[in-house]
């Protein structure tokens, strides 16, 4: 089978006890036929207009001999190089997508200044740059290609043979990029952006990229009867009720992948489950672990374990337990996105809005509009200015002592966010603070680069349960770099997004410990050492 699943413990009792009400219901044909009405009146006019996934199968067919006739034309102009600019769901699909094929592809999903200049010193003469943005107006992706428009310019290379446009029809971005003479694809105005993995958005820069993409079309195919039949054995069925419907409700879910033959399959799950059901003050927080993290030698209770295997119970019994999963990518894809919007039904919750993203943009504007004085940090010690929402660091004057007291403020249900605002490739040891701070805070502990996560589990840190602890990484840049025709450069930009989202957290009673990095690597070394003496 292309999707195989094995549920084991609490999942199991939940997908015997809730499966046989969804068939009777019969949620997934009705899913299948686009019926709004399985959500509740509130979410019915969100529904009716963002349910186009469930036929993006048969609507991205047509796109692909456009999408592999515009990679040859690349080709012929020396372009072996291609950068995709998005945010979120923009990004985060064609990333699993071309890591999984082994295919090259640039992501450029963040406005720090280094990681932006690093891609553009690797020369453009041979490159050709994807504009992924469904709304048309991402202040990312705007800021992106106005750069790349004018750095072709510089290069002597026409922006008009290097830009390619994804976006909805009839955006801004559609009308700028048409009258501007660059090739658009449009994707379908009815599938929201995290469930756009095997639309334009996916399919696009995975295909110009070299991704067999009638391959991953055909994987998502051999699953899509299944998922639309109202039957026992329907995996999404199980899926949905596996993740949403234990008693009581383990919240958060312990994505952990073999890591040998689908890369960063976690991280989509991870926005797509996060963004979808984090409102209303409940939800599911995904939290992506490695195969030996400390959350699954801790097994805290709220935690459900989910293993992405790449053959479910060929060689040993699934732990008890946990939910094993066996799928090709493509199958994935269409399977949790089923999953995920019964999830919604289940939580009782509208799993297509994102009401609370928009606040941390709304922040961050607010403040490239009328930048404040720069907060001054409450101490300096090994080269990191600490600085904290208010109370937080009374009679602290250490990093370490500043994480003690934040890891002070968990309780029971809650969890920790690291979320680093920072050069992903230069910093990329980063992402190991999340295994530290696990082991440190025995609660389940998220990793995010910012600001893509604004675009995905941004949403249910401020929509979902209010139970969440933060710790902000920011640095500074070794040299800005201005956006054309802005009046802000990609250095402010994420310094204001950081610090809009550690706003509106704050306004929510969040603690948030921000760390800034002022000596780069050196701090970095330092942040571990202060974890260590925490110990």
């Amino acid at each position: 089978m292309s999707f195989d699943i094995a549920v084991t413990g609490d999942a199991l009792a939940a997908v015997e006890r809730i499966v046989p009400q969804l068939v009777s219901d019969l949620v997934a044909s009705r899913i299948t036929a686009q019926d709004p009405t399985l959500w509740g009146a509130d979410a019915e006019a969100e529904s009716s207009v963002r349910l186009g996934w469930t036929e993006a199968i048969a609507v991205s067919r047509p796109l692909v001999d456009d999408i592999l006739a515009l990679r040859d034309r690349l080709r012929s102009l020396g372009v072996d190089r291609i950068i995709l600019c998005g945010m979120g769901g923009s990004s985060l699909a064609p990333e699993v997508i071309s890591r999984t094929a082994g295919v090259p592809l640039t992501i450029l999903d963040t406005t720090d200044p280094d990681q932006i200049r690093a891609v553009l010193d690797k020369g453009l003469r041979s490159s050709a740059v994807v504009i992924a943005s469904k709304s048309g107006s991402t202040v990312e992706t705007d800021s992106h290609r106005r750069l790349f428009e004018r750095e072709f310019e510089a290069a002597k290379v026409d922006p008009q043979d290097r830009i390619v446009i994804v976006t909805d029809p009839e955006s801004p971005l559609d009308s700028f990029a048409r009258a501007a003479g660059y090739r658009v694809f449009n994707a379908d105005p009815h599938v929201g952006g995290r469930y756009s993995a095997l639309t334009a958005f996916g399919l696009v820069p995975a295909g110009l990229a070299g991704v067999d993409l009638d391959a991953l079309l055909d994987e998502a195919e051999s699953v899509a009867v299944r998922c639309a039949t109202d039957r026992a054995d329907n995996p999404a069925l199980v899926l949905g009720a596996a993740i949403a419907g234990t008693k009581p409700l383990r919240d958060k879910l312990g994505i952990v992948a073999d890591g040998t033959h689908i890369m960063g399959l976690g991280d989509w799950i991870e926005q797509l489950i996060a963004e979808s059901t984090g409102k209303n003050d409940t939800g599911l927080l995904p939290v992506v672990l490695e195969h030996d993290a400390p959350e699954l030698e801790q097994r805290p209770a709220d935690l459900q374990v989910v293993r992405l295997v790449q053959s479910a119970r060929a060689t040993h019994e699934v732990i008890e337990g946990e939910i094993e999963i066996s799928a090709t990518l493509g199958a994935h894809f269409l399977v949790w996105e089923y999953a995920t919007a019964i999830a919604g039904r289940l939580l009782r919750v509208n799993p297509f809005d994102q009401p609370d993203v928009e606040s941390a943009k709304i922040a961050a504007r607010s403040l490239l509009d009328a930048p404040p004085e720069v907060e001054p940090a409450a101490f300096v010690d090994a080269g990191i200015e600490v600085r904290a929402t208010p109370g937080l660091l009374d009679g602290v004057s250490t990093v370490a002592g500043a994480i003690e007291r934040l890891l002070a403020e968990l309780g029971d249900a809650s969890y920790v966010s690291v979320q680093a605002y920072l050069d992903r490739v230069h910093f990329g040891r980063a992402s190991d603070l999340r295994r530290a701070i696990a082991e440190l805070s025995n609660r389940p502990t998220t990793f995010g680069w910012g600001p893509r996560f604004l675009h995905s589990t941004g949403q249910f840190h401020k929509g979902g349960p209010k139970v969440g602890v933060f710790l902000q990484l920011t640095s500074r840049a070794e040299q800005d770099l201005d956006i054309p025709g802005r009046p802000f450069s990609f250095g402010q930009l994420i310094q204001s997004q950081a610090a809009g989202d550690a706003g509106v957290l704050g306004l929510q009673r969040r603690p948030v410990l921000t760390l800034t990095l002022v000596e780069g690597a050196h701090s970095l070394d330092a942040l571990f050492d202060a974890l260590r003496a925490s110990e």
